[in-house]
């Protein structure tokens, strides 16, 4: 059973992005603009990552992540909440991390746990598609957010870790990505199924 949520309620980062980034958005600029913006420029934070040019990559992948929250806080504000960005929102977000989860997670931490960790992603997008089929379409839920965060404060702690040569970095990221791990499950079961 999915967790229900108004999707037209704020989520706390929206109150900082209204009085920050949002003000600084043209009106022409939709949310489902920045999320297939997100589609096209993830290939290319890829490729700085696999090629190791971490001065471009780790701004890069962070700017995307921050677009992960834009595009739904924009949604939210401005009343632009459409039935594509709410499905399309969340598969650009597990496209982004889940791709970088196969190159930087698998190669640098654990097989297993990065396949896993793809594994519950993949899971949740196939149970958006399996209620969109049955004409139900959920917004994002706290657990999902949570999930997200933390993924993108675990790969970034990889990433610094990569770039720096610094061990105890490669710790955090592992808590880190375990919790968000917990929290991708829970959002499996409040969200995708």
């Amino acid at each position: 059973m999915a967790f229900e949520r108004d999707p037209k309620k704020l989520f706390p980062h929206d109150h900082l992005l209204k009085y920050t980034i949002v003000p600084l958005i043209p009106r022409a600029v939709t949310p489902n603009m920045i999320t297939a913006f997100r589609f096209v420029a993830t290939p290319f934070c890829l490729w700085f990552l696999y090629i190791g040019n971490f001065a471009v990559g780790i701004p890069f992948f962070l700017f995307l992540a921050l677009t992960d929250a834009l595009d739904g806080t924009l949604a939210r504000l401005r009343r632009q909440i459409t039935p594509w960005g709410t499905f399309y929102d969340p598969v650009a977000d597990k496209i982004l991390i889940g791709s970088v989860i196969l190159l930087i997670v698998i190669r640098h931490i654990n097989v297993w746990f990065g396949l896993f960790m793809v594994a519950i992603e993949l899971l949740i997008i196939l149970g958006g598609v399996v209620r969109r089929r049955e004409g139900k379409l959920n917004g994002a839920n706290v657990f999902g957010k949570t999930k997200m965060l933390l993924q993108v404060f675990g790969v970034t702690f990889l990433l610094i870790a990569l770039a720096s040569g610094q061990d105890l970095f490669v710790d955090v990221s592992v808590g880190t990505l375990a919790l968000a791990t917990v929290f991708a499950v829970i959002s499996l079961f409040t969200y995708g199924l």
